[in-house]
């Protein structure tokens, strides 16, 4: 039974208003059990880097550093609600979307969107866990592409998400750009293709936003066994440095930078059999303040 909202609280009397307020990003997304990936990382990487997060839960997952075991839908109604409730009463500065697993979800989001004139939005196309695990049904892709690429200010997919997508394998760096351009044609505003999966010692990804020459970003490879909600905190930071003000190739730099950073600082620690998290807290920035509109 949904309850009806309490009144709003009013200042005390003679007390100034209050015109700052923290950036707000909404992660909308599923949760990872185990911590190192989903919601779970979203949240991490928003207070690190000194935003406020919220969460509007797609699903439940019951996972650790080995795979995932079990999934559990959010009902779509009720990810609705969430979304409607924080955007509503606190607002939302920026959004990430991470895992979307059947087309229904894919288009509640979508109607949400539209509904709160949401248009800061990196979108993560989670398809397949590092554990091999699948995460989004097959009708969901074409839904996704359909429905939340024109609507996103970012698509980020690694190599093989990016690979589905197209329907082949990407085994270079020429076919990381053919692949982002042929996104941008099926109605991507702007493609980020992480080529972590490549092979080699060198991690090449490729931002190509329309009419601007294509931004590679290329780095020795890190040696770390703990690579597990990698994607989702690229995506989570991008998003991060979007609310902070950034501009898109900016905040893709800052967010890169936070990444690498966060490898290194979670090289050496061992937290579980498989693929360990990363250092989220590895450099936590304040709480930063934004003027109120």
């Amino acid at each position: 039974m949904k309850q009806s909202a309490p009144a709003p609280i009013a200042p005390p009397a003679g007390e100034a208003e209050i015109r700052t307020r923290y950036p707000r990003v909404l992660a909308i997304a599923g949760s990872d059990s185990g911590g190192g990936a989903g919601i779970q990382a979203d949240l991490k990487t928003f207070a690190a880097l000194g935003c406020f997060g919220m969460t509007a839960l797609t699903a439940l997952t019951a996972q650790n550093t080995l795979g995932v075991r079990a999934i559990h839908a959010v009902p779509v109604e009720f990810l609705a609600d969430q979304i409607d409730a924080v955007a509503e009463d606190i607002g939302v500065d920026a959004v990430k979307i991470g895992m979307l697993h059947s087309a229904p979800v894919v288009q509640t989001v979508a109607a949400a969107l539209d509904r709160h004139c949401m248009g800061t939005v990196v979108l993560d196309p989670v398809m397949v866990a590092a554990s091999g695990d699948r995460l989004i049904q097959p009708e969901a892709v074409d839904a996704l592409v359909r429905e939340l690429f024109p609507r996103a200010l970012l698509v980020t997919p690694n190599l093989d998400e990016a690979g589905l997508l197209v329907g082949r394998q990407l085994r270079t760096e020429a076919d990381m750009e053919a692949a982002a351009r042929e996104l941008l044609e099926r109605g991507a505003r702007a493609v980020l293709v992480k080529g972590g999966h490549l092979a080699g010692g060198i991690v090449s990804d490729l931002l190509l936003i329309p009419g601007a020459r294509p931004l590679w970003l290329r780095h020795p490879r890190i040696a770390t066994p703990n690579i597990h909600g990698t994607g989702c905190t690229l995506s989570s930071a991008i998003a991060a440095h979007l609310a902070l003000g950034c501009e898109l190739a900016a905040a893709v730099r800052a967010a890169h930078a936070y990444v690498r950073a966060a490898l290194t600082a979670g090289a050496g620690a061992r937290m579980g059999a498989g693929s360990g998290p990363l250092n989220h807290s590895h450099a936590p920035q304040p709480m930063q303040m934004r003027p109120s509109p």
